[in-house]
C-alpha cells in the first residue's frame, strides 16, 4: 500500500492585526487582515506500510529546525487516537520563500499536513477540522496567530474574529483585477519574539483594534496598503533599513509596508516592476488551498 498526496497552500503576509489572548488555544488568535500570494508551500505526504518511521525534509532536504511539522502529527495523533506504528511517512515541503519573513511558512507547514496525512489514513475531516489542527499547531509553537485561516481561503482577507477556523469569521475584499506582490526581505525574524513580548503587544493591540472598522468602512487594496504602513510605522517594528526601501517601494507602487511578522517589505502594483534589486514578485492569490491532482 502506497498513497500520496500533494497539496498548494498560498503564502500570507499580515497588514495589520490585534492580538487576541485566551488560555484555550481554540479561541485564541487575532483579527486584522492581510493578502495571500501565488506562492507558498507544496506539501507531498507520501504513506506506506512500515514501522513507524516519519520523515520530514524541506526541499527535499532534512530540516532539523522544523518543529511545526512533527508538533502537528503529534496534534493530529492525540486529536484522533491516531498509533501509526504499522505506517512510513514521508513528508516533503517545497518553498521558494524564506522562512522567518513574514510569509505565513509555518501555517502552510501545518496546513499541508492536516490536509494531506488524515486523508491518506483513512479519516474523514473537514475543511475547517483541518485547519482547526493547524491552528492549534500554529498557537502551541507561537509561531503565528492569523495566518492559517486567511491561507485556508485566499485573497484579501479580514479577520472579524479570532480563534480556530471552526469559530473564527472573516470577510474577503473582492480583487477585480491582477495585482502584483512585490518583496524583499532583509533577515530573518521570529514571530515568537514579537507576539510574546508585553511591550510590542501592548503597541500591536493600541493600533490594530482601530484599523479594523477604518478598512471595513472603506475596503479596498489601497487603504488596506495604508493602514498596514500606519500599524508598522505606530508598532515601531521597522528598522532604518527596511525604511529607505519602504520609500522606494511607495514611489514606484499602489503603496508599501513591512510584512507582519518578518523583516520584509512588501508592496501593491499594477505592475511587475521596480528599482530594486533581488525582490521576490508575485500575485494575490484567490483560491487558498488547492489539491494538486
Amino acid at each position: 500500500m502506497i498513497n500520496k498526496l500533494k497539496v498548494f497552500v498560498p503564502a500570507h503576509i499580515t497588514g495589520f492585526f490585534e492580538i487576541m489572548t485566551n488560555d484555550d488555544p481554540i479561541l485564541k488568535g487575532s483579527k486584522g487582515a492581510g493578502i495571500t500570494l501565488d506562492k507558498g508551500v507544496i506539501t507531498e505526504t507520501t504513506v506506506e506500510e512500515g514501522s513507524g518511521k516519519i520523515i520530514i525534509k524541506l526541499n527535499n532536504k532534512k530540516d532539523s529546525l522544523n518543529t511545526i511539522s512533527p508538533q502537528a502529527i503529534d496534534i493530529l495523533k492525540n486529536t484522533f487516537n491516531l498509533n501509526l506504528n504499522n505506517y512510513d511517512i514521508t513528508i516533503n515541503h517545497e518553498t521558494s520563500l524564506p522562512i522567518s519573513a513574514g510569509f505565513g511558512t509555518s501555517a502552510g507547514f501545518a496546513l499541508g499536513i492536516s490536509y494531506t496525512l488524515p486523508k491518506l489514513l483513512g479519516l474523514n475531516i473537514s475543511f475547517n477540522k483541518a485547519g482547526e489542527i493547524a491552528h492549534l499547531t500554529e498557537i502551541s509553537k507561537s509561531s503565528g496567530l492569523g495566518d492559517v485561516i486567511s491561507e485556508m481561503h485566499g485573497g484579501l482577507v479580514i479577520r472579524l474574529k479570532e480563534g480556530s477556523p471552526m469559530i473564527a469569521k472573516i470577510d474577503k475584499i473582492p480583487i477585480t483585477q491582477p495585482t502584483y506582490v512585490i518583496t524583499k526581505t532583509l533577515s530573518p525574524l521570529n514571530t515568537k519574539d514579537i507576539i510574546d513580548n508585553p511591550v510590542y503587544q501592548k503597541r500591536i493591540n493600541s493600533s490594530g483594534n482601530k484599523l479594523q472598522n477604518i478598512l471595513l468602512s472603506n475596503p479596498s487594496i489601497e487603504n488596506f496598503i495604508k493602514l498596514s504602513r500606519q500599524f508598522s510605522e505606530n508598532a515601531k517594528l521597522i528598522n532604518p533599513e527596511l525604511h529607505e526601501i519602504l520609500e522606494i517601494m511607495d514611489e514606484e507602487s499602489i503603496g508599501s509596508s513591512m510584512a507582519m511578522l518578518g523583516n520584509t517589505a512588501f508592496c501593491l502594483s499594477n505592475t511587475p516592476d521596480i528599482n530594486i534589486e533581488n525582490c521576490i514578485t508575485t500575485k494575490i492569490n484567490t483560491s487558498g488551498v488547492k489539491y494538486i491532482i
